[in-house]
């Protein structure tokens, strides 16, 4: 029995590798999920730096570099760790790993074997991964898909016939798209997309707007055939509105924070008036 596209929390699943090999998981959770992965000797899983949240006293894990996920340059230059865990159990009986999503997000198990073996995500969407996945990033060249921010023109792609859990912000819709059908979405709920759809991105609105920032102002318009899953809650988005609440105190609050501004401003003309006075003297 193949793995499901996405889950529920609280279902297990069986996954049936093309080797034949079985291999049962467990989502658990209902936000911040949690994968429980069972693990044969001499069974392996590969994540993200700090995603283990809990495993049994069987299983080995070490820090290291994977040849086969391509990190480079792109990843070390927008923050991203060169390395990863493998978490293996060197046996002689069955052992657990517990995989934990690093914010409020859900897991989605995906099998690439369903996919033709590759899949494109988001950035940092990848979680762990079981058997033969490979994780690597691309880089859109055509100009007009790039926009401001690593994940406009920073995919990840995913390859192989393996198991891979990624991850995606509040609810998740999957839509299936026909020949020719067309689906307009925000660029940042996104999280994955079969390599069949084609992507063009739509600026709706000047072009400073949408290098400064701005919700909704970049669209990407799918057309099929393929497959699409959107998220209802991009985590930068969650973090943005946390990061104003927290950074934009209101008057009743904080009034000092208006009179620091206006003795600021006022130093500042202070400052360029006397330069200006000197400069004529």
């Amino acid at each position: 029995m193949a793995a499901p596209f996405f889950s529920t929390p609280f279902q297990p699943y069986v996954y049936q590798s093309p080797q034949d090999a079985v291999i049962p998981f467990q989502i658990l959770g209902g936000e911040a999920q949690v994968v429980q992965i069972m693990l044969k000797p001499q069974e392996k899983v590969v994540a993200k730096p700090g995603s283990m949240c809990f495993m049994s006293g069987l299983i080995e894990m070490e820090n290291v570099f994977v040849p086969e996920n391509e990190v480079g340059m792109w990843q070390w230059l927008f923050g991203k760790s060169l390395s990863s865990i493998i978490l293996r159990n060197p046996g002689p009986t069955d052992g657990f790993v517990g995989i934990a999503a690093p914010s409020l997000a859900r897991i989605l198990p995906i099998d690439l074997a369903m996919f033709n073996g590759e899949i494109l995500c988001q950035p940092d969407a990848f979680l762990c991964s079981v058997n033969d996945v490979k994780v690597s990033n691309t880089v859109d060249q055509r100009a007009r898909n790039v926009i401001a921010g690593a994940e406009g023109f920073l995919r990840q792609k995913l390859s192989g016939q393996g198991l891979a859990f990624i991850l995606a912000g509040g609810s998740v819709v999957q839509k299936n798209l026909e020949v020719g059908e067309l689906l307009v979405v925000d660029v940042s709920c996104i999280v994955a997309l079969t390599t069949a759809v084609n992507v063009q991105v739509k600026y709706n609105g000047p072009m400073r707007r949408a290098v400064f920032g701005g919700d909704n102002l970049v669209t990407a318009i799918l057309t099929g055939p393929g497959i699409v899953f959107i998220q209802s809650l991009p985590f930068h988005r969650f973090s943005q509105r946390i990061a104003r609440a927290v950074t934009s105190p209101n008057m009743r609050e904080n009034p000092k924070f208006f009179i620091q501004i206006a003795i600021f401003f006022f130093l500042a003309y202070v400052v360029i008036v006397s330069s200006l006075i000197l400069t004529d003297v």
